[in-house]
């Protein structure tokens, strides 16, 4: 393998994308604890370091610390927003409080370097900063401003040191790409030798070495995510996986029948279970999201442990999370980046199981996921199809669950799914949600009190955040039309305009 990148990570909820942004460039990137020890990542022979983000400060008894064998690396070392404040602190630079801090889009001008090669005088760059560089270590040049930041970037006499204020790796940094790939390329001299067959590759005899001759059960959620993790299963180790497809009730319309159709034509086996009475139990007059995701973790293994046991003994359980779902449940490897919400299959699981966890995709993105779907010849229909949280249509339901209020959605976003199939250029993410709340209307001439519809739609890169996507009204006129008249307990559709951040994808 060729000089990989380590990507120390200070907590930010951008780390994992930096690893996605240098992986893109064609260079393996991993990333590691801050407080990670040489070893523990030696066999990668780094070719550079990336000191991500993080929400804590320098001034603070706990916070991270710059670990002490990179101040004798010999490599180039990148620092982002709190990596570079504390390259700076641990230099000699100062630092210091900005009064009123320095968050979201800005404009940074970059001075003459090769970090900056080709980039034009000012570009927008997207900040997130409590503290900033008051001055610089000895021997250290400033090499880009903003009007709130005049130390926005630096570098060593050497040009071995960088910082950069604002974070390059997000979607809002214009030119944040070529400011990396400069860095990759131009600083550290790296070589493209990563590709989406090799890591196809190193997964499945990851897989293989870790499960070895020990059987795993499979669970399936009816989403892209896990459907993709059994292909690989399969393609790994396909005499020692068993899926197991729960029907919880709260799946989409149709998701079952399709799922067992596309698996079963790749000669997957699965063994799909009943078990909407189960889930509708045990969520009885429960509205918070949390205990919702938490109960719908908790039946996942007690149904796995049961069947398990009628079709056989089990040593793995194979899930599907990916890194959005890890970084927002903060897993225990990420316990320095602030918790958002738990996902079912990070933070709703019991802490003592019969089975050993396996997760090939935690580290993958969405659109990565998708990519090493098609290597595994993975149905385009599954593919294609819209992300679907593990909780199912559970937090997608404000409020209570009940089999009534489950059934009224299933059909307003199937109604939804199947308008916007027209568009050229489909979403991301597109989906409706049931609030609790009760809108009056008009049918036939009477007065109607029924529920409320909310439609979300949203384009993004990584899932890490998201713009609202503006859909032509004629179409959403059209979409309100048909769930209002088609579900006639519907009196009220409302358009979710909020990105991510401040809101998240999904409502709950």
């Amino acid at each position: 393998m060729t000089k990989a990148v380590v990507v120390l990570d200070f907590g930010s909820q951008y780390s994992q994308l930096i690893v996605r942004r240098i992986r893109e460039l064609g260079v393996y990137a991993e990333l590691f604890p801050y407080d990670a020890t040489e070893t523990s990542f030696a066999h990668l022979d780094p070719g550079a370091f990336i000191l991500s983000g993080g929400p804590a400060s320098v001034f603070e008894a706990n916070a991270p610390i710059l670990p002490p064998f990179l101040l004798l690396a010999n490599i180039p070392i990148l620092g982002i927003c709190y990596g570079m404040q504390l390259l700076a602190f641990a230099y000699g630079g100062e630092v210091k409080p900005v009064g009123h801090g320095e968050y979201g889009g800005t404009t940074f001008h970059p001075g003459v370097h090769e970090l900056f090669y080709g980039l034009p005088d000012a570009i927008r760059v997207w900040m997130s900063h409590g503290d900033r560089v008051e001055s610089m270590p000895s021997g250290f040049r400033a090499i880009g401003h903003t009007d709130c930041s005049p130390i926005a970037a630096m570098v060593d006499a050497q040009d071995r040191i960088y910082g950069l204020q604002f974070h390059p790796e997000v979607e809002h940094t214009s030119f944040g790409r070529e400011i990396l790939k400069n860095f990759i390329f131009h600083v550290a001299n790296l070589s493209v030798g990563w590709t989406p067959v090799r890591f196809l590759e190193s997964l499945t005899e990851e897989i293989r070495l870790k499960v070895g001759t020990q059987r795993v059960l499979c669970a399936l959620s009816g989403g892209v995510d896990s459907t993709v993790t059994a292909f690989l299963l399969h393609k790994a180790i396909p005499e020692q996986v068993t899926c197991l497809f729960v029907d919880t009730g709260l799946l989409r319309s149709g998701e079952v029948q399709e799922v067992e159709q596309a698996l079963g034509q790749a000669g997957i086996h699965v063994k799909t279970i009943p078990a909407a009475a189960e889930f509708f139990r045990g969520l009885e007059r429960v509205e918070d999201p949390e205990r919702k995701r938490e109960i719908v973790g908790r039946l996942f293994i007690r149904i796995f442990q049961r069947e398990a046991k009628k079709i056989g003994h089990f040593q793995f359980l194979a899930q599907g999370t990916i890194y959005p779902d890890v970084v927002e449940s903060r897993g225990k490897e990420r316990l320095r980046s602030d918790k958002i919400k738990t996902h079912h299959n990070v933070g709703g699981l019991p802490d003592i199981m019969p089975f050993k966890l396996i997760e090939p995709l935690r580290y993958l993105f969405k659109d990565e996921v998708r990519r090493l779907g098609v290597l595994l010849e993975v149905p385009e229909s599954i593919l294609q199809r819209q992300p679907f949280p593990g909780p199912g249509l559970a937090v997608r339901i404000v409020g209570e669950i009940t089999e009534e209020r489950v059934a009224l959605l299933q059909k307003a976003d199937a109604i939804f799914r199947e308008e916007l199939q027209g568009l050229s250029d489909l979403p991301s993410q597109f989906f409706a949600v049931l609030l609790p709340v009760k809108a009056v209307g008009v049918a036939g001439d009477k007065r109607s009190y029924g529920s409320v519809i909310a439609l979300r739609a949203v384009s993004t890169q990584d899932f890490m955040t998201a713009d609202w996507t503006a859909i032509p009204l004629e179409l959403l006129a059209r979409i309100s039309r048909r769930i209002t008249n088609e579900i006639r307990s519907v009196t009220r559709v409302v358009y979710d305009i909020t990105s991510k951040p401040p809101a998240t994808i999904e409502w709950e």
